[in-house]
């Protein structure tokens, strides 16, 4: 799931991709708007808002909101400079390695907001996951060579939209029979994602209820352990 890469990758291998950091996402997305009132990953949302806040001169609240963009961009550069610093040496594991990063950093942030008490727990929080959210969605497009996006739903809902009018126009023998299993493929995927994403922001906003910000220190456990699992396996796999 987090080692092969591109052609490479099987349909499953992209389900389970899509359905593990869809719900991680979803998650981190409710839970945060539960918490303080934005969304760390709602790049669409963050950017309209700015553009309300300029419209009003309400500079304060703009520089916020730009400041989650570029944050959610400067994820998505370290990303993928470690990518690419991996590919390079042809270090399979990279994909991996930073999922390891983004689990660990989770981890910090839940002790961080749980016990140490920053100043702006707010701030801290939305930016920190604004990151992070960037950091993943470049792992997952750059490792399905963009087939499977995680962190939002806008592109995912409008490739459910276009896989189904596909099957339709198969149906009504507009397009070919061959390609009905491609188009229900593509569905099933976006799909999983999609549901993934909600049921994951319904287990975000328990979590939260039920741990606080210490649901940060839970889900940053489970990306370490996906991640080392991935990354053990590989080297097992290799050494076969």
């Amino acid at each position: 799931m987090l080692t092969s890469t591109e052609d490479a990758r099987s349909n499953r291998a992209d389900r389970r991709l899509a359905s593990t950091l869809a719900a991680v996402a979803g998650a981190l997305n409710t839970a945060a708007f539960e918490s303080v009132g934005f969304f760390s990953a709602n790049m669409t949302g963050n950017v309209s808002s700015l553009s309300a806040n300029l419209a009003k001169l309400n500079l304060v609240p703009g520089i916020f909101f730009l400041w989650i963009v570029a944050t959610f961009i400067s994820g998505a550069v370290f990303s993928t400079i470690i990518i690419n610093a991996g590919r390079r040496k042809n270090i399979r594991s990279v994909y991996a390695l930073n999922i390891l990063i983004e689990g660990g950093a989770l981890m910090i942030l839940g002790i961080v907001e749980s016990w140490l008490t920053p100043s702006s727990p707010g701030v801290v929080l939305i930016l920190s996951l604004s990151f992070l959210m960037g950091l993943q969605n470049a792992v997952v497009t750059r490792i399905s060579n963009a087939r499977v996006r995680t962190t939002h739903v806008s592109g995912t809902s409008t490739d459910i939209g276009i896989e189904l009018a596909m099957l339709f126009d198969v149906v009504r023998r507009k397009e070919s029979p061959k390609e009905a299993p491609l188009y229900l493929e593509r569905l099933r995927l976006h799909s999983f994602t999609l549901i993934s994403f909600l049921l994951g922001g319904v287990g975000g906003v328990w979590l939260f209820n039920a741990l606080g910000y210490r649901f940060l220190i839970l889900i940053g456990f489970g990306l370490i352990y996906l991640a080392m699992h991935a990354t053990l396996r590989k080297h097992s796999d290799d050494n076969t």
